[in-house]
């Protein structure tokens, strides 16, 4: 089963790229005509806040990105050795202009127009890092955003060559938008191309054109719920900093945006709700990283219904569960489509838990940093704090290198049927929750429950592995983890009984984990999520055989309320001071 749809995947994108090129095809995308421009008519929004501290160290010579510090020393940066993939990736995308035009001199607008000059020269140099459609479609945004920066004071020959350079780098992209990765990456490029046709003058086909893609593209990938079609949490973000922008220049343009378009950011804006901690943070699924935090308060500006967030989003799979302040956001949904996964986890079941503005049980996440060398380590279900049976991830990844440069690294097989039930009794939240993906390597079903109490003072929690249909009616001798990460924020203290441990938090509020009749074993973990790379951190683990521990129970409960802070007066202002 998984040779046949990855085999189905291969022919289908084979099939689309030789179609889109072959003589005589109907017109599409890529073969709209993008004459040059005479000039640019608008300049879209930025909604990303650039820091002039940067500008600085640009115009020092000092170029850090991803974590990664190269030193020009007489060179241009287009002439290093990169450091690592993403600062090649940042570099080339230029969306670092924004940290010259927040500085706003006309030192910072000359190094801007240097650098940019630099790179139009010998646009060859870039090679393939330049060439990939998600980068070249930053690029395209980033210099069509700061051309007025980039562009004020410059000389005829520099507007005539910049002019060029766009026109060129957008039939680039006509193409690629039939050949880049499903998911964000093509609906970034046609974003950018959407972005073209408004801009540039003469471009009436390319708009009408690409228009015609994005309503496609947008219909197809933003669900039902507003989740996006890769299951990614960022992908919201990330796309919404790009579609409020492009509504924002259709206005401009005083031409109507496309209801598709519309529709999705209205779709998508209560979702950002829905992902949020108490703290702002969003949840840890389907690499997901740090979160924003001006990113995210920008975006939270354009949403006008500003209400209590969405608790189930079942075309996305997830659910949240939500009680004074108490957060449960659990994963429980099967992997996105194969051609949309090359970024997703095997992380069905999983779920994360916080208290106020205190994050608790969390996943690894995925670092912003070193992506590459992390990658298949965070995708694992051993990365997250869901069940795992026999040290193997219930999802299937890609395998083999010629295979993995052309499809990347999807998921070619994981649960097919997971079921969801939600209720209420006697006010506490009922969840359950069960999934198939490890059938085929060992027969068995997992199921998950969850009850929060209605005050949030208590998390139960119910893991039960059964025969799946057509399996012996015994449960195979194989062994099984039930992982809990915590957040690096989280002390750890051992108590007498075996287990129960105790978990501190930063504000004097305490949780008690208590497993009955379970060794709680505490064991090393790596929280990939935070702003400054990974982090060391510790998570608990229930261990277990399936033949002679099917059941396992366990709770979460509050045993300490929050310290008031410092010259506070009553119990009340406290709980007010957690929201």
């Amino acid at each position: 089963m998984e040779r046949s749809r990855l085999a189905l995947y291969l022919m289908d994108r084979f099939w689309r790229l030789a179609t889109a090129r072959a003589p005589g095809a109907p017109l599409t995308l890529a073969q709209v005509a993008v004459p040059v421009p005479e000039r640019l008519l608008i300049a879209p929004q930025d909604l990303r806040t650039g820091d002039p501290t940067q500008a600085s160290e640009i115009y020092a010579g000092t170029f850090s990105f991803a974590g990664k510090v190269a030193l020009l020393e007489g060179r241009t940066p287009f002439e290093l050795d990169p450091p690592s993939k993403e600062w090649a990736e940042m570099l080339h995308g230029f969306s670092w202009l924004r940290h010259l035009r927040a500085a706003g001199t006309t030192i910072a607008r000359a190094n801007a127009r240097a650098l940019v000059g630099d790179w139009m020269r010998d646009p060859g140099r870039a090679k393939a890092i330049a060439a990939d459609p998600q980068v070249t479609a930053h690029r395209v945004i980033s210099w069509l955003t700061q051309a007025p920066f980039i562009l004020q004071d410059a000389d005829h020959d520099f507007y005539r060559r910049f002019m060029r350079a766009i026109a060129r780098q957008v039939r680039g992209l006509r193409k690629a938008a039939n050949d880049a990765p499903d998911g964000y990456p093509r609906l970034l490029v046609v974003i950018a191309l959407v972005f073209a046709g408004l801009c540039m003058s003469e471009q009436s086909r390319l708009l009408r054109a690409a228009q015609k893609r994005l309503t496609e593209e947008l219909d197809r990938q933003i669900l039902p719920d507003g989740g996006c079609i890769s299951r990614s949490p960022g992908a919201l973000i990330d796309l919404l900093l790009d579609l409020l922008p492009l509504r924002h220049a259709f206005g401009a343009r005083n031409q109507p945006a496309p209801p598709a378009l519309m529709n999705a950011i209205d779709r998508m804006m209560p979702m950002l709700r829905f992902f949020r901690h108490g703290d702002g943070a969003f949840a840890l699924f389907h690499g997901m990283g740090h979160t924003a935090a001006d990113q995210l308060a920008t975006i939270l500006a354009y949403d006008d219904a500003r209400g209590a967030p969405v608790a189930n989003a079942p075309h996305s799979g997830f659910q949240r569960l939500d009680a004074k302040g108490t957060v449960v956001i659990a994963d429980t949904g099967p992997p996105p489509p194969l051609a949309a996964s090359a970024e997703a986890h095997a992380s069905c079941l999983a779920f994360e838990f916080s208290s106020g503005r205190n994050r608790i049980v969390v996943n690894c996440g995925m670092t912003a940093f070193n992506r590459d060398t992390w990658r298949q380590v965070a995708r694992a279900t051993a990365a997250h704090s869901t069940a795992v049976i026999g040290d193997t991830s219930s999802c299937r990844f890609l395998h083999g290198k010629s295979l993995t440069r052309i499809a990347g690294v999807p998921i070619v097989s994981g649960p097919r049927d997971v079921t969801v039930q939600r209720g209420a009794r006697e006010g506490t939240v009922l969840l359950r929750a069960s999934h198939d993906g490890y059938d085929e390597p060992f027969g068995v079903v997992h199921q998950r429950s969850w009850r929060l109490a209605a005050d949030g003072s208590r998390l139960d929690g119910e893991d039960l592995f059964r025969p799946a249909e057509g399996a012996p009616p015994n449960l195979p001798q194989t062994s099984f983890a039930l992982r809990f990460h915590l957040h690096p924020q989280v002390q750890v203290d051992r108590l007498d009984d075996p287990s129960t441990v105790l978990l501190g938090l930063p504000n004097g509020e305490a949780w008690a984990f208590v497993a009955p009749g379970q060794q709680v074993v505490l064991d090393e973990s790596v929280f990939l999520g935070g702003p400054d790379g990974p982090r060391r951190t510790t998570q608990i683990v229930l261990l277990g055989m399936l033949d002679t521990d099917p059941r396992l129970v366990w709770t979460l409960l509050r045993t300490r309320e929050a310290q008031p802070p410092r010259g506070s007066g009553s119990r009340g202002s406290r709980h007010e001071s957690l929201r």
